[in-house]
Order: C-alpha cells, then sequence, then structure tokens
C-alpha cells in the first residue's frame, strides 16, 4: 500500500511539473514575439512536413485511378484520329449499316480497345503476355496490341475475359516495318537473345540511313500503319545478301508491360477473304 502511496504521490508530482511547463511554455510563446516567431516557424515547418508526407502517400493510392482514366482518355482520342477511317471510294462513299461509320459516312478501319496485361515474360526464345479483356469484350485473334510508346504484339488466342498475344520479344515474330526517313520497308525480327533489341532486315545496302533512325510499322502490317516500333541502334552489313542487318531498339520496355490497347481491324476480313479468292483463281 505505501508504494502504491508513494507511486501516486511521484506521478502528481511529475503531473504537476509538466503542467508547468506547459503554462509557462504558453506564457513565454504568447508575450515574447521573439519566441513567438520561433514557435510559429517550427510549428510551421513540421505541419509543412507531415503534409509533404500525407499528400505523397494520398498521391499514391489515387495514382491508379487517375492512370485509368488518362488511358480511358487516350482511347477515345485515338479513336478519332482520321487515321482510323478510310474510305474504299475517293468518290463514292459506301454505308454498311453492320460497319461502324463517323459522321460523315467515311467507313471506320481502326477500333482502339484499352486492356492491362496480366502476365508477361521476355526471358524465353518465345514469350506471350496476356491481357483481361477477351471474347466478351470485342476481342479476337489476329488483332494486334500497341502501347502508348509503340508495338506490343498480336493476339493468338482468347477465352471469354482473357487473351493471350505474341510478343514482338518472340522468335516466330514478323512485322512489316518501315524507315520513317526514307520509307524504304523491311521485316523486324527477334533473334531470341536481348530482350532490348530486335532486327530489321530486308534494307536495301543501297538505302541511306544512319543509327537514332526511326522505324515504324508499314502499310503492309497488320499494325496500323506509322505505329512506333523502336530506332536503329546498330548499322551492320549482311555478308551473304545485298542488305543491311540493322539492330533496333524497341520502344516499348518489354519488361514493364501493364497498359495496352488491343487494335481491331474492321476491315480486315474483306481483305483476307478478296486476297483468298485471288489466291483460287490462280
Amino acid at each position: 500500500m505505501r508504494n502504491l502511496f508513494a507511486f501516486i504521490r511521484r506521478f502528481s508530482v511529475l503531473l504537476f511539473f509538466l503542467l508547468l511547463q506547459v503554462v509557462s511554455m504558453s506564457l513565454l510563446f504568447r508575450y515574447n514575439k521573439f519566441h513567438q516567431a520561433a514557435y510559429m516557424d517550427t510549428a510551421g515547418e513540421i505541419t509543412g512536413r507531415i503534409e509533404k508526407q500525407y499528400s505523397k502517400v494520398s498521391g499514391y493510392f489515387s495514382l491508379k485511378k487517375e492512370n485509368e482514366a488518362l488511358r480511358k482518355r487516350l482511347a477515345e482520342v485515338q479513336n478519332k484520329l482520321a487515321e482510323n477511317f478510310q474510305s474504299p471510294d475517293t468518290t463514292q462513299r459506301v454505308v454498311t449499316d453492320s460497319i461502324p461509320v463517323d459522321t460523315t459516312g467515311v467507313l471506320r478501319k481502326y477500333l482502339y480497345m484499352e486492356a492491362a496485361v496480366v502476365n508477361n515474360s521476355i526471358t524465353q526464345p518465345n514469350n506471350y503476355f496476356t491481357i483481361h479483356r477477351g471474347s466478351k469484350q470485342g476481342v479476337q485473334p489476329g488483332m494486334v496490341v500497341i502501347t502508348a510508346s509503340g508495338v506490343a504484339g498480336v493476339v493468338l488466342d482468347v477465352t471469354e475475359n482473357f487473351s493471350t498475344a505474341m510478343s514482338m520479344l518472340n522468335k516466330q515474330s514478323r512485322i512489316s516495318a518501315r524507315l520513317k526517313k526514307t520509307g524504304e520497308s523491311g521485316r523486324i525480327e527477334w533473334d531470341g537473345k536481348d530482350p532490348r533489341i530486335v532486327q530489321l532486315r530486308d534494307i536495301p545496302k543501297s538505302v541511306k540511313l544512319a543509327k537514332g533512325d526511326t522505324v515504324l510499322t508499314s502499310q503492309y502490317s497488320d499494325f496500323p500503319s506509322g505505329i512506333m516500333i523502336g530506332v536503329i541502334e546498330k548499322v551492320l552489313l549482311e555478308k551473304s545478301t545485298n542488305n543491311y542487318l540493322l539492330y533496333v531498339r524497341p520502344a516499348n520496355d518489354f519488361s514493364s508491360l501493364q497498359n495496352v490497347f488491343v487494335v481491331a481491324n474492321l476491315q480486315r476480313e474483306e481483305q483476307l477473304e478478296l486476297e483468298k479468292r485471288t489466291k483460287q483463281k490462280k
């Protein structure tokens, strides 16, 4: 019992001492302008630091929502680009109810659909990635996949809610490409070695080019023409051919694919059917 009373007495003395300290500090800062200014500066700095950290944390958690909104907005903008519409005839426009058209009746050729990457590989000879959008959301095999930076791959298979795509980092991948500066066409391949480098072949040695030149998708590609592929990193001469072997650094960092666009060519089936009929006549 004595120990309890002794503890209470000590605690009371300590509490009384702290109370006096608070009162004295309050009087000091209240009636002394110098100390008051110092206190306000210190308090302001501490408050500012706390608010800054809070802002960082709050910004981090709101980043995902902002990113989704930006991707949706980008998809809307891409779908309104003039190059996504193509009339089959410059003198007469044919409007078909089964094919989406714009307000002037020009046939839409490309439709962009946003999607999230949920699985990805870059270390295999044949790499693939999976996106969270499938047949229920309009994805079909043969559609191409891009990012805001450039070419990513081609859809191979779909389920109701997911799709798998062949990455550009796949030894079976073949993408028709062209030089932005001169317009010559070639093909993009990957040798299965460095995920930061792909190869551009079939460009004649007579073409003037240099390291740093831009490589885009060509008009012969399944991709919309003019999509960024990458820039030339190294220029070599193939001894067995009359062509260059160009090493190209992809515009995409394939180790960090997150958000992509699936691009549907709404006129692709018509083109393939016509080409098939032409081959059968030969």
